[in-house]
């Protein structure tokens, strides 16, 4: 039986790779990593009936975001927002049993309808999985709503995450050796 929630703590390990291997999906670490817990994460429920996630991250005005996004009008980058849907699904991934890194592959429709501010308390994310295949690879395609309080502000359509085991960084500078 798999996990339905993860603390902090806990999603922190899986981005040091201590939870599914280093060679295997992880979260990125702070400041980039998106959420503070998983409430709830399913292979079933949801939209589709195919998988659910429902998860958090908390906001405060010293988050490193609000000091370089804008000055004197502090506002979460959106695309901060997009890519906490994309680790998500990620997340999914790897919790669902799949292998290989990660790697975020699309957005069909993506609306903006509100702002995360400096003085909100949280953002909560809901993520209705699609589609799920796991052969040649696992993918994963998923809707996501972000919201504050209880506004959704946030609407994203056709959210694409891959798990690849073939990825290699090419280390001598030679972008043709790059797999992906």
């Amino acid at each position: 039986m798999k996990k339905s929630s993860f603390s902090k703590e806990e999603l922190l390990n899986v981005a040091e790779g201590l939870v599914y291997g280093m060679k295997n999906g992880k979260l990125p670490k702070p400041p980039m990593l998106m959420i503070d817990r998983i409430l709830h994460i399913s292979d079933t429920g949801g939209k589709y009936d195919k998988g659910e996630i429902k998860a958090e991250m908390d906001i405060d005005s010293s988050n490193w975001f609000f000091d370089c996004h804008f000055k004197g009008d502090p506002v979460m980058p959106g695309c901060l927002g997009l890519d906490g849907f994309w680790q998500l699904i990620g997340f999914f991934l790897s919790w669902a049993g799949g292998e290989g890194r990660g790697r975020a592959l699309g957005v069909q429709d993506l609306k903006f309808k509100g702002q995360v501010r400096p003085y909100h308390d949280k953002i909560s994310y809901k993520i209705d999985i699609k589609k799920l295949i796991t052969k040649p690879v696992y993918m994963a395609w998923g809707d996501a709503e972000l919201k504050v309080k209880d506004r959704v502000i946030y609407f994203a359509k056709n959210l694409q995450v891959g798990l690849f085991d073939n990825l290699t960084y090419d280390f001598g500078g030679d972008p043709s050796l790059d797999t992906f």
